[in-house]
């Protein structure tokens, strides 16, 4: 069904509604308010009011006029954690409502839709924006206009399945934003609006994986140069958030972990680290040649 059609039977704002993400947060219009000081609060930029404009269908209402009172949708990403039964497609088809869209998803994440999304790991979700089409638009300048880039053309054509279809007006297109940083007034917003998803709405876990695994080969570095008490250090440090790392993060910190207390002469933990290893690291091996008697003594299963 074309999207003009959708707004003839609905009525434009229950086009926004079906295109809307979860992550979105409500804004009640008070005295003073104006989209760019709307949107200056919550992104830091006046330049987005023309993501409240689209988000709200403020154009299909013949303008961009906001009164006292009126609620306003304010696009913001939102988060999930990934369990060991997720793919692309199907995380695609549930938040963003075609399966074909995991190539947008995952490369949001840094991933490709041929590779599984890591087990534990924080995902951004992005931002249907349903743009309505006007005779001054081209899928060129929405990509120039939205995504910053008239290149990324082809990413719209491909997203709303048009097939080099011509856009007419009256059509919805929607733009997946990928990148919504938010202020501290927007993700305080996000977490008032709904407490029960507000640690990953502002995607703090999401934040604390790429930071440790941004330091994870300085613990590598740690354990390969000898400086083992550092490396329990940095390991144990990464283990005190363990809750917000994914499986394969908590298998390589206590991998090196192993290596370290073995070396440090302690044998219990280095048991313990190769135990929790194992049991993360479904493919972990005890290789003779690469892993010393030492190491896989400390990994030997006990004698019954």
């Amino acid at each position: 069904m074309r999207a003009s059609r959708l707004v003839t039977l609905l009525g434009a704002t229950a086009v926004v509604a079906l295109a809307s993400d979860s992550g979105a947060l409500t804004h009640v219009v008070q005295k003073g308010d104006t989209l760019a000081s709307i949107a200056e609060r919550y992104y830091g930029l006046i330049q987005h009011e023309k993501l409240l404009v689209a988000a709200n269908g403020l154009d299909a209402r013949g303008g961009s006029s906001i009164v006292l009172g009126m609620r306003l949708e304010v696009p913001a990403l939102s988060h999930r954690r990934i369990k060991k039964s997720d793919n692309w497609a199907d995380l695609a088809t549930q938040h963003l409502g075609a399966a074909h869209r995991a190539d947008v998803l995952s490369m949001a994440n840094g991933s490709s839709p041929w590779l599984p999304p890591a087990d534990g790991a924080e995902i951004v979700i992005p931002y249907n924006l349903p743009v309505m089409v006007t005779n001054a638009d081209s899928i060129v300048s929405i990509a120039q206009k939205y995504m910053g880039d008239p290149n990324k053309a082809w990413v719209l054509d491909h997203y709303n399945g048009l097939k080099g279809k011509k856009l007419a007006p009256g059509d919805i297109l929607l733009v997946p934003l990928t990148e919504l940083p938010l202020t501290e007034d927007g993700k305080k917003a996000v977490a008032e609006s709904n407490p029960l998803v507000c640690s990953q709405a502002a995607g703090d876990t999401r934040d604390r994986q790429r930071k440790v695994q941004a330091e994870l080969p300085a613990l590598t570095a740690d354990v390969k140069g000898g400086r083992y008490v550092d490396a329990v250090a940095r390991g144990n440090r990464f283990l005190s958030a363990s809750a917000q790392l994914t499986t394969e993060q908590l298998a390589s910190v206590h991998r090196q972990l192993l290596e370290a207390y073995a070396a440090l002469e302690a044998p219990g933990l280095a048991r313990a680290a190769c135990a929790e290893w194992r049991k993360l690291d479904g493919k972990a091996v005890l290789d003779p040649v690469t892993m010393s008697p030492k190491l896989r003594e400390a990994c030997a299963e006990p004698a019954p």
